[in-house]
């Protein structure tokens, strides 16, 4: 049988090679971006209550109501922006999912899209499958800052969407306030949606506030915001996430969504809608991964790594152009089968990746993990 492939030049991802690698030579898993601890058990006990309480058959399309409220009610608290919970909030499968809906409800054949490389894996090939053209922007090390001057060269009368990500997934860097108001400027009088990436919000270090794009009513009302539970309650296994836009947008969006998923899990739900109550768990996130970041950081200061504090996500690059000039996938498995540590190239978030030698370590690992790994680093010698 031909089968006439829609992604022919996707192969399979560098998170599932590198963590194969690192199954194959027993190595300490550094790579793969989710936490080797578990969530907290009062959170478990709301969903084994709801399970047993019944709540097990479908859910509503856009989501429990009580959830989608206490979503609205989050967002007006820390960004002073209202979501209708009825019409503007979906809560969806994952992050991921909720991004693939999205540029399957907005993305067109001849439509461009905007994207900063190094980029999470999953914008491209959404783009591909719905015969979008991307656009890309190389943030260049060792600050990966955008270059607004640059993206604006690149808009056209077919630009669609423009996909922003802060924090930033691989690199750990931050959007401020300048950016977004370059961003707001750039887009005035445009139809140009953004699609804003915000899954690490609550992962953001050094007391900076996070500028997510609901913060700006201009960019707000052209913008679809994700975000992830998996990433604050250090549950990503139960993939449950939410898409916040204005009610046009989320018409669409829903249009697609319920096609794809149409309901996500119940009693997850409303364990969630219950949890969020509990502001400080996600208050308290800053401080608790900046605590990992600094004992990692504070583990490598004597190898000869570089390294510029992650000021979000909980993931930390690391110059090795100190150990070797080999290219970053190449020295990446080297580092698996002679030190048994795994962890991710960076070149494999570009589709033209600048000359640099950088690695991408997870931090979201208990201390006793965190500390082998940087033994493990501490024997590298080239």
């Amino acid at each position: 049988m031909k089968v006439n492939s829609k992604l022919p030049e996707v192969d399979t991802s560098i998170f599932a090679v590198m963590s194969k690698m690192a199954n194959d030579y027993n190595a300490i898993n550094l790579s793969q971006g989710f936490p080797d601890f578990n969530t907290y058990d009062e959170l478990i006990d709301l969903v084994n209550y709801y399970m047993k309480h019944g709540d097990n058959q479908y859910a509503p399309m856009p989501g429990v109501f009580d959830l989608r409220l206490k979503i609205s009610e989050k967002i007006s608290f820390l960004y002073n922006a209202h979501y209708n919970p009825d019409t503007e909030i979906t809560v969806t499968a994952g992050a991921t999912q909720a991004l693939y809906t999205a540029i399957n409800a907005f993305v067109s054949e001849g439509d461009e899209v905007i994207i900063f490389e190094p980029a999470y894996d999953s914008y491209l090939p959404a783009i591909q499958i719905n015969k979008g053209t991307p656009r890309f922007v190389s943030l260049q090390p060792p600050d990966f800052k955008i270059n607004w001057d640059q993206v604006a060269k690149l808009i056209s009368p077919h630009t669609r969407m423009i996909i922003i990500n802060s924090p930033h997934n691989p690199t750990g860097t931050v959007l401020d306030k300048d950016d977004m108001k370059a961003l707001e400027k750039l887009v005035k009088g445009t139809n140009i949606l953004i699609l804003s990436d915000e899954v690490y919000e609550h992962i953001i270090f050094d007391d900076i506030p996070h500028q997510s794009v609901s913060r700006f009513p201009k960019l707000a009302e052209r913008s679809l915001v994700i975000s992830s539970f998996g990433k604050t309650y250090h549950t990503t296994g139960w993939k449950m996430g939410y898409c916040a836009a204005p009610e046009a947008l989320t018409k669409e969006f829903r249009k697609i969504h319920q096609f794809i998923v149409f309901a996500v899990n119940t009693p997850i739900q409303m364990a969630m809608a219950s949890y969020l109550d509990k502001q400080n768990r996600y208050l308290d996130l800053p401080n608790f991964y900046q605590q990992k970041r600094d004992f990692f950081l504070n583990l490598v200061k004597d190898t000869k790594f570089k390294a510029i504090p992650a000021k979000g996500t909980y993931f930390q690059l690391l110059d090795y152009s100190a150990y070797s000039k080999k290219k970053d996938i190449t020295f990446a498995e080297e580092l698996v089968k002679k030190y048994h540590i795994a962890t991710i190239p960076i070149s494999c978030f570009y589709q033209d990746a600048p000359k640099m030698q950088f690695l991408r370590f997870c931090f979201a690992k208990s201390e006793k993990v965190l500390h082998s790994g940087a033994e493990m680093l501490k024997k590298i010698h080239y």
